[in-house]
């Protein structure tokens, strides 16, 4: 597999627009972007790829992008800087599968495939395609599983794709706090490269009104509110899953200068071959 993160930052991205916070300005700098968060996954055995979550970035990541066009995708949760770049299939693919959790949201009363097929029924050449939590599929000549995660109120979903002949894994926390159920973590376990959602460092919960939750033993906080990991949190959960090569994705523009472009957090364009 082919990995190229094609999106790696949260839902306003990085550089911010109209924002001259020290963290855009060094971004700006460095030439360096978080557009919103997308994965392109290439199965070169096959010619195949895949992308998870459809970036509103979409046409400009392509644009930068060396990766191909993909052959399906894959959405995790219906949140707009994961769902809505799927509007630019419009006459760009002659068919596209996308496949999403068949599970019914009762904050929604739909589930994420029964959304996207409401919500994007214009676009007739997208087939979506439900899937049930928890249970293989294949796509692209690849394997790939959705799991629950938590990112209240929504449904939201992590995932494991796996490459049934060599072994390769890539797992996705997906938009989460730290209290992933085992059964999720077990899907999850031991990837040969996890992406972390890690929206801020821990120091940063003393700001959020709701501050910090499922604290280590030393009481750093690894859940940034309810919905996102901390930096922390997500480099625990990293651990927790024996992953051999971490990356942080999913983060904002509130990391300090000084720590916002440190190891592991990533940038947009970076590549792996798992």
């Amino acid at each position: 597999m082919r990995i190229t993160l094609l999106g790696t930052g949260d839902t306003t991205g990085t550089p911010t627009v109209g924002c001259d916070c020290e963290t855009c300005a060094e971004a700006r700098r460095r030439g360096v972007e978080r557009s919103r968060f997308s994965v392109h996954v290439e199965n070169e055995r096959t010619g195949e790829s895949l992308i998870v979550d459809f970036s509103p970035d979409f046409r400009q990541q392509f644009l930068t992008q060396d990766v191909p066009l993909p052959d399906a995708g894959i959405v995790t949760h219906i949140h707009f800087d994961h769902l809505d770049g799927l509007g630019n299939a419009y006459r760009l693919f002659d068919d596209l599968p996308v496949h999403a959790a068949d599970e019914v949201d009762p904050a929604t009363d739909e589930s994420v495939a029964g959304t996207i097929d409401r919500k994007y029924d214009y676009l007739d050449r997208v087939t979506v395609r439900p899937q049930t939590p928890l249970e293989p599929f294949e796509i692209c000549g690849l394997e790939a599983t959705l799991v629950p995660v938590d990112h209240p109120p929504l449904v939201c979903y992590g995932l494991a794709i796996e490459d049934p002949e060599t072994g390769a894994k890539l797992s996705l926390s997906g938009d989460t706090s730290y209290g992933i159920r085992g059964e999720s973590r077990a899907v999850l376990d031991d990837p040969d490269l996890f992406l972390a959602d890690a929206i801020v460092p821990a120091s940063l919960c003393e700001h959020h009104p709701l501050g910090g939750k499922h604290h280590d033993e030393a009481g750093v906080p690894r859940t940034f509110g309810t919905k996102h990991m901390t930096r922390e949190g997500a480099l625990d959960l990293a651990a927790d899953l024996s992953a051999s090569e971490t990356r942080l994705v999913h983060t904002a523009h509130f990391y300090p200068a000084d720590e916002a472009f440190e190891e592991p957090l990533a940038v947009d364009g970076e590549t792996y071959e798992l």
